[in-house]
């Protein structure tokens, strides 16, 4: 009953300033460079989390900027996700996003405003295309990636299959790559339920995975080691 009450205060809460801010945002992506971007989004991203109820905490550093591109591989447990890892991102970073994300009203126009990389996840050769202008951002642009290797959100909240789409872009370009878990985002909000609960979302930068760690090893060694990192942090 409690969650419920405390549901139906903060998302009329949550969506209203959904509404107001992301005009502005969008405005913001027009008018300035990409790399101010950050300036905006993270304290956006912050008061996302704090209007859906969610303190947020981190632990591990922060990569630097100067030393990228990166490719920032995350968890996916809710969608508070993007918003808990836009918190401490503070340089220009772009995403992977399903197509899907583009449709939307707004969220649609900031996406493609901010840059983001739309794939088709149910034609494989279009895919392949969207990974293939991530690699460019990487190697041409200097720019760092944002992927969820899942995919897609757990449904019971823990880890599930890594995909073996960010870990092509690994091998082909040779990009450090940061493990990023996301641990409380799934109570907070979980896929079946509607409902929000009021907690803390942590959040850990674990060690930077630099390309001679896994030059010489598959693409599925790449995922699996990578993996493993997360199951160390999880368990």
């Amino acid at each position: 009953m409690f969650r419920t009450v405390v549901s139906l205060i903060l998302w009329p809460i949550w969506f209203l300033y959904l509404i107001a801010i992301l005009p502005i945002f969008l405005l913001f992506t027009l008018i300035s460079d990409r790399k101010y971007f950050h300036y905006f989004l993270r304290p956006m991203c912050y008061f996302f989390c704090l209007l859906g109820g969610q303190l947020v905490k981190r632990t591990g550093s922060i990569p630097d900027a100067k030393n990228g591109p990166y490719l920032y591989l995350i968890n996916h447990q809710s969608l508070f996700d993007h918003f808990v890892i836009g918190c401490y991102i503070n340089h220009y970073v772009t995403a992977i996003a399903k197509q899907e994300h583009f449709s939307y009203p707004l969220w649609g126009q900031v996406a493609k405003s901010y840059g983001i990389i739309p794939i088709n996840r149910k034609n494989i050769k279009k895919a392949l295309s969207s990974l293939k202008v991530a690699e460019d951002a990487i190697l041409k642009d200097k720019v760092s990636i944002l992927m969820f290797p899942e995919g897609t959100r757990s449904i019971d909240g823990n880890l599930g299959v890594f995909k073996k789409g960010a870990f092509h872009i690994a091998k082909n370009t040779g990009v450090k790559i940061v493990p990023v878990i996301i641990d409380g985002a799934y109570k907070a909000k979980s896929k079946s339920d509607w409902r929000l609960s009021l907690g803390t979302i942590n959040i850990h930068f674990s060690n930077i995975i630099n390309n001679d760690r896994y030059n010489d090893i598959t693409v599925e060694g790449i995922r699996d080691y990578t993996r493993n990192k997360f199951e160390e942090y999880v368990d």
